[in-house]
């Protein structure tokens, strides 16, 4: 069966490898792997299977991961990864969502055949496809092991972007233009909100001519009105109404690398609070980024943005922004630093982010961002949309 891998064996050997050194210097034995991007960046396996219980079991002594997974989603494992076929082990379907069996027990198997079934094993503990039943099952099948948690060995493995992985992240950044000024062309007055949401979703998965584009891991954010009064809410039936203020957070996808943007625009004239608002977020972005270089921690960025808010008189209590890449729903964040205070996680070069120090009040919000990679003496912006309040 032909192979279709994004990146070389080699990339894929060697991001095995890294992750490797990172269980030995914690003590661990085997990492079992759940989180969906995390197979992916091990392996290159892609499915839309992560429903069902799916994994790694990455070990000291073997050069490949082990995949399992479910028996008809085999082949996809063979079609989209690396690895040899004795590899890939797949369960019977009396496996799937069964009362009386539980997919870790095959996993168990699986780790007593390759003589790791005494041995400190380690599991994700707090990725999202991964339960607590995984965990009883998997504890209650090998009584001899002992267990650890390996949350975020891999995600810390991959902060740090291949060349390979920038330029996919940089096709992705041409798709989120091509989404935004999508978005931004289809809503006026009287214009249904879920007919631009469709526009943009054709746009995201369109992409250019050069490339298609892929499912992004956050569905468009697009809320109008009063809604922009919080950042996680998107479109409705209702038409937009003059006055109204829209929230655009959106993405580009190749391949599973994302490139988040965001936007706000007013339908007519905005009203001078807003303006102000915006105002405060696009000068406090700016400067930021202006100040980004290697060598800097996560915090000591955030420390200029809230130096610059500090003299608006709005507050903003949560995080800027946040490591960024290759994932699966329902995040497309990498779960490790992040711009907030306490944060002392040294920036260095093809590390990449989603800075969006959005502000959101009772009665409505303003949202910018710009997704960008670490640079050797700076940062690079991926997108280059205006960075201004969109009024139409």
């Amino acid at each position: 069966m032909e192979r279709i891998l994004n990146f070389s064996r080699e990339e894929y050997v060697e991001r095995v490898k890294k992750t490797k050194e990172s269980m030995s210097h914690k003590g661990i034995d085997a990492l079992i792997v759940t989180d969906p991007a995390n197979i992916n960046y091990l392996t290159g396996f892609d499915g839309w299977s992560f429903y069902v219980h799916q994994g790694l079991v990455v070990m000291l002594g073997e050069e490949e991961p082990v995949w399992f997974g479910r028996g008809q989603d085999a082949n996809a494992a063979r079609l989209t990864s690396w690895l040899s076929d004795d590899h890939i082990r797949a369960y019977t379907d009396d496996y799937v969502q069964s009362l009386v069996k539980h997919p870790m027990e095959f996993v168990a198997d699986i780790i007593k055949e390759k003589g790791y079934d005494n041995k400190i094993i380690a599991t994700e503990m707090d990725a999202y496809y991964y339960t607590a039943k995984c965990q009883e099952s998997l504890q209650k099948s090998l009584p001899n092991a002992k267990f650890a948690d390996g949350n975020l060995i891999v995600n810390w493995v991959k902060i740090i972007k291949s060349d390979a992985e920038v330029e996919f992240m940089r096709r992705a950044a041409k798709i989120a233009e091509k989404a935004m000024t999508t978005a931004v062309d289809s809503i006026a007055e009287g214009v249904r909100q879920c007919d631009a949401a469709a526009n943009v979703y054709h746009a995201q998965i369109s992409g250019t001519k050069e490339y298609g584009g892929d499912y992004c891991s956050i569905i468009p954010l697009m809320p109008a009105g009063v809604r922009t009064s919080t950042p996680h809410l998107s479109w409705t039936d209702e038409p937009y109404k003059n006055g109204d203020t829209v929230i655009l957070e959106l993405c580009g996808n190749y391949k599973r690398y994302h490139c988040p943007l965001s936007r706000t625009l007013t339908v007519g004239d905005a009203p001078q609070k807003v303006k102000d608002l915006a105002s405060v977020v696009i000068e406090g972005l700016t400067i930021t980024l202006e100040s980004i270089k290697p060598g800097m921690t996560c915090e000591e960025a955030e420390r200029v943005w809230a130096k610059s808010i500090a003299k608006s008189g709005f507050i903003k209590d949560s995080r800027i922004g946040y490591s960024t890449g290759l994932n699966y729903p329902p995040d497309w964040g990498e779960h490790t630093a992040s711009f907030r205070p306490g944060d002392k996680t040294m920036l260095r070069p093809n590390m990449t982010f989603h800075m969006i120090p959005g502000i959101w009040l009772d009665d409505c919000g303003v949202d910018m961002s710009e997704s960008f990679r670490i640079t050797e003496n700076g940062c690079e912006t991926f997108t280059s949309i205006p960075r201004k309040l969109f009024e139409k």
